[in-house]
């Protein structure tokens, strides 16, 4: 896949303090895309240089190779967390003024409204004013006006705060259709579950500098401890390990079943299995791999120490 985003060594102040400090990536065409980190880690500055909102100090950004220019504004879309629409305006019109300042033409416009209305089930609202809506219907509203012109970039920062589950879910399948559609996306998010669940690749910023990038599933495998979690029938699987495998906790349910958590060293699983297998049968083993929230604390916690 070529690169659609790339971020060369960008740096940004304001007043003496680096907002940006020479962060470096790329985002692949065709993928879901975690822009994570702290608040404060300087996100929002990154996001707002790639809608050219402000522009960097030094460094370069490219779009498709192209460096970033005004020719490419149209070819983004943009969820900012803070929402923003015209409150005295009616549905249909605040709608139809931004997808027009996107360059769709009105009848074009018009077509692709009825159709995202008519799928998120708010052609009712045409023609109610903006601050009449719930606040789950005005985020309804503000992801049409981010997609109506279908971006080749699409930039999601929280999309799912304030969406009740289904509704939460209902925008998840939409932004992974996009993606099938041939969308790219810049997932901005606090939520370490949906990372996983919808993100391909991911930059974790923090105090202003890249500290971890790379494809999900790899971060994972980099960030596990050898650990995996096995069942058994029988509680006293300690006296069964070989020599080099440590347990590091078991619980007993009301059941007898025994959970132990097991510290494998590498290449040393079947002989584990075999010996286990002599006394008790075994209902469960499966490797246990650190979740994006244990990597995002862990990677954070790391930088801050390092800083004292």
């Amino acid at each position: 896949m070529n690169n659609i985003l790339e971020i060369n060594k960008v740096t940004k102040s304001y007043a003496k303090k680096k907002a940006i400090d020479e962060v470096s990536f790329s985002v692949k065409e065709g993928e879901v895309f975690g822009l994570l980190g702290p608040n404060g880690a300087g996100k929002t500055t990154l996001i707002r240089m790639i809608n050219q909102i402000t522009l960097p100090d030094s460094g370069d950004i490219f779009f498709f190779g192209e460096k970033l220019s005004e020719k490419h504004i149209s070819f983004v879309g943009y969820l900012p967390e803070e929402r923003g629409l015209y409150k005295k305006m009616k549905v249909y019109e605040v709608v139809l003024y931004l997808a027009e300042l996107k360059g769709l033409k009105g009848i074009e416009a018009k077509q692709r409204m009825d159709y995202w209305f008519e799928k998120f089930d708010i052609k009712d609202w045409w023609n109610k004013k903006v601050e009449e809506l719930s606040k789950g219907m005005q985020q309804k509203v503000q992801f049409i006006t981010t997609i109506i012109h279908n971006p080749k970039l699409l930039i999601f920062d929280e999309p799912f705060s304030g969406f009740d589950p289904l509704n939460a879910n209902l925008l998840k399948s939409e932004i992974l259709d996009l993606r099938k559609q041939g969308a790219t996306i810049i997932f901005s998010t606090h939520n370490m579950e949906s990372v996983e669940e919808i993100c391909d690749s991911m930059v974790l910023i923090n105090s202003s500098k890249n500290v971890l990038e790379g494809k999900v599933d790899e971060i994972k495998q980099d960030f596990k401890k050898g650990e995996y979690e096995v069942i058994t029938s029988g509680s006293e699987i300690e006296t069964l390990l070989p020599e080099g495998v440590g347990l590091v906790r078991k619980t007993i349910d009301n059941k007898g079943l025994c959970t132990s958590v097991l510290k494998i060293p590498k290449g040393a699983n079947a002989e584990v299995l075999s010996s286990i297998l002599k006394q008790m049968d075994i209902l469960s083993y499966r490797e246990i791999l650190p979740t994006m929230n244990e990597i995002f604390i862990s990677t954070v916690q790391r930088g801050e120490q390092t800083k004292i």
